[in-house]
């Protein structure tokens, strides 16, 4: 009987890993410039890390059991709560900003689709003990960074921002009560995935007037501008937050050198998870063709909730997947052969011994060296060399050494 891998997980061939590791080593690259420290925790936490951040609704998401000691255990489905238990350890001996990143295996048990599997590679970056908004920046302009490592453009991709605090007054300012605050969160984040009737609907069950239905559902064209004069009309608490906004995009673009042409304002970006506090951004390609690249914000009160430690935070993640079908699409991704720098062949009477030495001298210089572990005539041999995609091939004979290349 044929074994084949479990639905929603992958084999990485050669070629699959070889294009998985010129995404994570694009990853630890730019996180090593924006001076972030690796780390890593379990791939099996106890099940309550969970829940206590997302409710136990989140059971049904999870790849969850009883180990042999009776623990209630889950595979790890997203790094956060790992990092914010480790971070409230050790909160009071870490030099603020604490700034990590990790690169660890997910797993959640969900719906395949289109750039969603039930295992991915996700790069994970935190900053913790710092409040303002040139630490969100330094963030926004580490993702985009990142994309520009692996020769995206601005052309490409597109860093759409929003502000939970910004979105809250300029609801408050179109005069939606604060009750309804949480059905139109709801309704905005799924804008772009939903019929604009059944939106419509949604929000007017919510209690909302048509004026205001008809604002909420063009959020999207929303400039800053237009709703920091709305707010201001008002007088409805917020354009601190508008300025801090500002002073954000004015900082992306001194951080990266376009960075301006790489941001979107865009207040239909909520972020689905609630315990967002304030700037959030998701990564998106232009054309549309894909999920969100990666996504983040702001989570000033989450470490006091999980961990205990009653710290600023704010963080983003993004997946291996997307990111890679998106390369692939833009044929971006790089075309691995096989290569070996040095290929020993022999004439057939010199002892395997002599052979090995030799490449024991080259592997210990750096050098990547392949050999035919048997005796096989050089005829054999240099189409086993050709084969390894060889640059030079050396010939051993037991008179003498000789190098030749092999294209």
């Amino acid at each position: 009987m044929a074994h084949t891998t479990l639905p929603g997980f992958r084999d990485f061939y050669p070629e699959q890993f070889a294009e998985r590791a010129y995404v994570t080593r694009a990853w630890r690259e730019v996180a090593r410039r924006y001076a972030f420290m690796e780390y890593d925790g379990p791939p099996l936490e106890s099940l309550e890390l969970y829940t206590a951040k997302s409710g136990d609704e989140i059971v049904g998401q999870l790849y969850n059991f009883v180990d042999k000691g009776g623990r209630e255990v889950a595979l790890r489905p997203e790094m956060t709560p790992t990092f914010a238990r480790m971070v409230s350890a050790r909160a009071n001996s870490l030099r603020k900003p604490t700034r990590w990143f990790s690169i660890p295996q997910l797993f959640r048990y969900e719906r395949q689709q289109k750039g969603r599997l039930r295992e991915h590679y996700q790069l994970n970056v935190d900053i913790v003990g710092e409040a303002g908004v040139a630490a969100d920046a330094e963030l926004v302009a580490c993702a985009i960074d990142i994309c520009r490592e692996l020769r995206l453009t601005s052309n490409e991709v597109v860093v759409r921002v929003s502000d939970r605090r910004v979105m809250h007054a300029y609801l408050a300012a179109l005069g939606i009560p604060s009750g309804a605050f949480e059905v139109v969160l709801a309704v905005t984040d799924k804008l772009a995935r939903q019929p604009r009737a059944v939106s419509a609907e949604k929000l007017a069950a919510a209690g909302l007037n048509e004026s205001q239905v008809n604002a909420v559902l063009d959020i999207t064209s929303a400039t800053l501008d237009t709703v920091a004069t709305a707010i201001v009309a008002t007088s409805e608490p917020g354009g601190e937050h508008v300025e801090e906004l500002r002073r954000f995009f004015e900082y992306v673009g001194t951080l990266v050198p376009d960075g301006a042409a790489w941001l979107q304002f865009d207040l239909s970006i909520v972020r689905g998870l609630a315990y967002y506090t304030g700037i959030v951004f998701e990564l998106f390609d232009r054309s549309g063709e894909f999920r969100a690249i990666c996504g983040g914000g702001r989570y000033d009160n989450l470490l006091g909730a999980i961990g205990g430690a009653a710290l600023p935070a704010l963080g983003f993640g993004m997946g291996d997947v997307v990111l890679t079908e998106l390369l692939r699409a833009r044929k971006l991704l790089p075309v691995t052969e096989p290569s070996v720098d040095y290929w020993l062949t022999a004439d057939e009477d010199v002892p395997l011994t002599k052979i090995m030495a030799e490449a024991a001298q080259l592997r210990a210089q750096g050098f990547s060296v392949e050999y035919a572990l048997r005796h096989q005539t050089p005829s054999k041999q240099r189409k086993s060399a050709n084969a390894a995609g060889a640059h030079s091939i050396i010939h051993l004979t037991n008179a003498a050494t000789a190098g030749s290349h092999a294209r």
